[in-house]
């Protein structure tokens, strides 16, 4: 027995160096560069740590108000320390993300081991546990979410956290207030779970109502109050204080297109029928059939099958270059496994149906709350509570086929199954190593970084500092980058303080930092006559006709290029001008 738990525990550091390192390593360079939320995110984090406020001046607040977004506070916060170490970079605003998703790994482990003991004669279910967490240290949907600054490695720690808890309260109540603490803390991090745990929560109380009810009340009531402590908070916060902002932009039933394709099937039935003209009226058969109703089941329902997809998991995965190297989040050797390990877990007798109905709503309801939004069906964020599930139906699979073959076949399957699992990792780290910050680098919103970082260092020699607005806003970019003193940002925010600018028109500022484009009539090439020699210009290469580092001829009248900022792959990406004029 102490063999065997020696064994286990090694085996469980080992997967923790491997998860520790697939994390880590080459953080600060790959993905190449922060993206607009991550640099959002550190700026407010900065913010806080400054001044005790977010950028836009609200004390300490449970949603972050950021320029065009209400953000969930729990990461954010947890970045504050990061921040303060390292700034506003990648180490700075990833490592919270790589930190939870290492411990995930680690809560996978303890989840499953937890799980698979309820209502079993035995504890010791270590391979299942074990394989879990090693297929969760080697997962792509988990590696790309540990690697950059997104919130739900946080949440999916929590959710676990409180999951393994909840199991373990079911032997000693005293943990039960805990569980529900983390579980209830999952909203804090991210919008999915606004959704998705009162609906566990209601799930679990119904399922294990007899072993809650014998619980002592002192820790019933201690669990009831943690509950509303830490719940409500977040839930008036999102009904009254702009929490529904972003959900009301993305969801399905707020989609501005719904009338014009209901109108559209309508009319394109009424011609089918021969009906001519302008207006035409549609049946009680046509009202019946296409409506908003129908519209929204419809692609509720879309959504919903594509999460569970085969081009979703194992071919493709979410098509933003930021969420997804593009060859599924899950690796294809897996669909078996998952397949075995689906029909392995629900159909063998002597497990507990709790586990089961637990596992399978799990299971069943994680896509839904992505399914409620407009670009649900493959959107691997408010997709990746599906990840612990799936994790564990794979190695329960892999378990199961294993301990059916016997001798000789045992030791081929462990073979194949390590070479397979070998063969793609090696082909996704060559492609997420290799090409995939080239082919990624705009998605990342490269080139940012240097650009502002130049300006930082010579903005001295100018009164007059434009900053380009072509193509996105820049202002969380400057603020982020130049790590502008935030307590100065939240009394002179640029937006709304307008300036006329000669050939720019009305642009905001900030000091001596202005954000706009050349009006139309101007453009880049006609900007010489505009500018002086004290006024600098960071041009966005899309508003250049041609290639200046290969052709610098090309570079318009009246201007002098400062500095070219290239992507990784050599492409332009910004270039920094002066004007000549004394």
């Amino acid at each position: 027995m102490f063999k065997k738990i020696l064994g286990s525990s090694f085996l469980l550091v080992l997967i923790i160096l491997v998860a520790s390192f697939l994390r880590l390593y080459k953080l600060s360079v790959n993905p190449p560069s922060l993206f607009v939320d991550e640099l959002d995110l550190g700026y407010q984090a900065l913010s806080i740590l400054k001044t005790g406020r977010d950028y836009k001046g609200y004390i300490m607040p449970i949603h972050f108000h950021s320029i065009s977004d209400y953000r969930t506070p729990l990461y954010l916060y947890a970045a504050v320390p990061t921040v303060a170490i390292f700034g506003i970079t990648p180490l700075g605003v990833r490592l919270p993300a790589a930190f939870f998703g290492i411990l995930s790994v680690f809560m996978t482990f303890l989840f499953v081991k937890e799980l698979l003991s309820y209502g079993q004669p035995k504890t010791d279910k270590h391979p299942r546990a074990l394989l879990a967490a090693a297929l969760m240290a080697i997962s792509p949907w988990s590696l790309q979410y540990s690697r950059a600054g997104f919130e739900v490695t946080m949440m999916v720690f929590l959710f676990l956290c409180g999951l393994w808890l909840f199991f373990k309260a079911l032997k000693n109540p005293r943990w039960l207030w805990l569980s529900i603490f983390c579980l209830v803390l999952t909203p804090w991090v991210y919008s999915t779970a606004k959704f998705f745990t009162p609906f566990l929560l209601i799930f679990m109380l119904v399922v294990f109502w007899k072993e809650i009810i014998k619980m002592p009340k002192k820790n019933l009531i201690l669990t009831v109050v943690t509950g509303f402590v830490v719940g409500i908070p977040i839930t008036v916060s999102t009904l009254f204080g702009g929490g529904t902002v972003r959900f009301n932009y993305i969801s399905i039933f707020a989609d501005p297109t719904t009338e014009t394709q209901i109108g559209s099937s309508r009319d394109e039935m009424a011609h089918i029928r021969g009906e001519q003209g302008l207006v035409l009226k549609p049946t009680i058969s046509d009202r019946l059939i296409y409506n908003k109703f129908t519209y929204w089941g419809e692609n509720i329902l879309k959504n919903y099958f594509s999460a569970y997809s085969t081009q979703f998991l194992f071919i493709k995965g979410d098509p933003d270059p930021r969420q997804s190297i593009g060859t599924g989040e899950l690796y294809r050797i897996e669909i078996v496994p998952l397949l075995l390990g689906l029909g392995f877990f629900f159909l063998e007798k002597g497990r507990s149906k709790k586990v089961k109905l637990l596992m399978g709503f799990w299971f069943l309801i994680g896509a839904i709350p992505s399914a409620l939004t407009t670009d649900g069906a493959n959107h691997a964020t408010r997709l990746i509570l599906l990840l612990p599930p799936l994790m564990f139906f794979v190695s329960y699979g892999l378990i199961s086929t294993y301990r059916l073959l016997k001798g000789n076949w045992q030791k081929i399957f462990l073979l194949m199954t390590a070479g397979l699992y070998a063969v793609s990792m090696i082909f996704y780290f060559h492609n997420y190593y290799g090409p995939y910050p080239w082919d990624s680098e705009r998605w990342w919103n490269y080139g940012w970084g240097p650009a502002i970082t130049e300006i930082k260092s010579i903005q001295s020699n100018y009164s007059r500092v434009i900053i380009s607005m072509s193509g996105e806003p820049a202002w969380i970019y400057f603020a982020g980058y130049y790590e502008y003193p935030p307590a100065l940002w939240q009394k002179n925010f640029p937006i709304g303080h307008d300036e006329d600018i000669n050939c720019f028109g009305k642009i905001s500022h900030i000091d001596k930092f202005y954000f706009g484009s050349p009006d139309s009539k101007t453009q880049v090439y006609g900007l010489g006559r505009c500018i002086d020699s004290k006024t600098l210009y960071l041009a966005n290469a899309s508003e250049m006709g041609n290639n200046l580092i290969l052709h610098p001829e090309g570079t318009p009248p009246g201007l002098k290029l400062i500095k070219s900022i290239t992507f990784p792959s050599g492409e332009p990406a910004f270039y920094l001008f002066s004007g000549t004029i004394k």
